[in-house]
């Protein structure tokens, strides 16, 4: 998309938000922004990620590459909780469950950077932080490459741990959503930690081989995700994980 395109649809949005849409697409939304505490920021944002893969192919560090996670998908989260809702019962603060949504949109972004390291080596993009493909002896080279060393294994699995350690920090959240709402983001939760699993099934080849959740196993993991969204809201908290953040 050019940027002529992007900057049309900020445009538009600031439309949706003041009540006036362009189209039909358009209408949709601005209903649901008049029917549930919607804020534009989270929509913005997105856009911007958008725009960051228009002019970047590289993250220099964690840092860098948690901001476009944060634009591209953590941003969902935002956008989705007012329209989930959170439960009535629920006795932890509003932040609390906003955090736990963006928490689960930066795991799902994660998932998918390296379930597609392949794929998007192909295109010419690394999503991986460069500083921490050095600590491991690694560069682009060895992700264009295509080869499988111990060194990417050990950097896969520092890579995997870190997805897993914000799925884990989003637990809590999906469970003091409304009631309603649980049963998919359970689901999501449940099945992208599968695509992680995967990649360690596949020995760390997400270079040559794309991971993926069958569609038998991800039937068999629809009634583990109801049973989790039928549990009663806990208020315990996850410990801090600093090297992975």
């Amino acid at each position: 998309m050019s940027s002529a395109v992007l900057d049309r649809w900020e445009d538009r949005l600031d439309d949706i938000f003041n009540g006036h849409p362009y189209d039909m697409l358009d209408a949709a939304l601005t209903d649901t922004v008049s029917k549930f505490p919607l804020d534009i920021k989270p929509f913005r944002d997105m856009i911007e990620g958008m725009r960051m893969d228009t002019r970047k192919t590289r993250y220099k560090n964690f840092e860098e590459l948690y901001l476009y996670c944060y634009y591209v998908a953590g941003t969902v989260g935002l956008m989705s909780v007012p329209v989930m809702g959170i439960a009535p019962e629920s006795l932890i603060p509003a932040q609390s469950v906003y955090n736990s949504a963006l928490y689960l949109g930066i795991g799902n972004q994660l998932t998918n950077i390296l379930r597609d390291v392949g794929e998007d080596a192909l295109r010419g993009r690394v999503y991986l932080p460069q500083d921490e493909l050095g600590e491991f002896g690694l560069c682009d080279k060895d992700v264009f490459s295509r080869k499988v060393s111990e060194r990417w294994k050990e950097f896969m699995k520092q890579q995997i741990a870190r997805a897993r350690f914000y799925f884990n920090s989003a637990e809590e959240g999906a469970s003091h959503l409304d009631k309603a709402s649980r049963w998919p983001v359970w689901s999501s939760l449940i099945l992208y930690r599968k695509i992680l699993d995967a990649i360690e099934d596949n020995d760390y080849d997400n270079l040559t081989k794309r991971a993926y959740v069958g569609r038998t196993e991800k039937f068999v993991s629809l009634p583990a995700a109801y049973s989790k969204s039928l549990s009663i809201p806990k208020t315990e908290s996850h410990p801090s994980f600093t090297r992975l953040m």
